[in-house]
C-alpha cells in the first residue's frame, strides 16, 4: 500500500511541474507560426499567463494582410487531461457580415483525454445559441442551434432535421 502511495504521489508531483513550467507562451507563439503559413496573423494587446492557463487579450485576426476578426479575450486553460479554449466578444469585419454572424458573445471548446477525438463546442451571439462537436476520427463538424435570433446569412448552410435532443430545428453538418 505504500508503494501505491508513492507511486501516486510521485504522479500527482510530475503533473504539477510539468503544468507549472510548461511553456504556454511559446506554444501560443507557435501556434502564430503555424497560422503565418496560411497567411493568417494574429495581433494581440496583451498575453497573461496563470499556473493552468493563458489569456490572451484584445486579438486582432489578419487574412492576407486585411484584418477580419476582433476577439476582447481568448482564454486557453489546461490540465493536461481536459482543455479548454473561451473566446469573448468576437466581432466580424463588416465585410463578412452577409456570409457570418456579426457577433459572437461567447464561444467555448473543449476536449478529454476520455475522449481524445472529440472537441465539444458552444457558443451564443448576434445568431442566437448553438452546442456541437468536431469529431475529429470522422473528420465532421455538427452544431444545433438550441435557440435561433438572425441566422438569415448562415441558413443557406443549414438543414432543418432532427437534432441531438430529439427535437426539430436548424442543424449545421460538415465534413473536412
Amino acid at each position: 500500500m505504500q508503494m501505491v502511495k508513492k507511486i501516486v504521489l510521485a504522479f500527482f508531483v510530475v503533473w504539477l511541474t510539468v503544468l507549472f513550467f510548461m511553456p504556454k507562451s511559446e506554444l501560443y507563439y507557435s501556434v502564430e507560426k503555424v497560422l503565418a503559413k496560411q497567411d493568417i496573423k494574429l495581433n494581440e494587446k496583451s498575453i497573461e499567463e496563470g499556473l493552468f492557463s493563458l489569456t490572451v487579450k484584445k486579438v486582432t485576426v489578419y487574412v492576407k494582410g486585411i484584418p477580419l476578426i476582433n476577439i476582447e479575450e481568448l482564454n486557453v486553460f489546461t490540465l493536461l487531461f481536459y482543455t479548454s479554449l473561451s473566446i469573448e466578444d468576437l466581432i466580424v469585419d463588416e465585410a463578412l457580415h452577409t456570409k457570418i454572424p456579426a457577433f459572437t458573445k461567447e464561444a467555448h471548446v473543449k476536449h478529454q483525454l476520455f475522449n481524445p477525438m472529440t472537441l465539444t463546442l458552444d457558443a451564443n451571439g448576434s445568431f442566437g445559441e448553438i452546442v456541437g462537436n468536431v469529431d475529429l476520427m470522422h473528420r465532421t463538424v455538427h452544431m444545433d442551434f438550441v435557440d435561433t435570433k438572425d441566422i438569415s446569412m448562415i441558413q443557406p448552410s443549414l438543414v432543418k432535421g432532427i437534432k441531438t435532443n430529439g427535437k426539430k430545428g436548424w442543424i449545421y453538418e460538415k465534413s473536412f
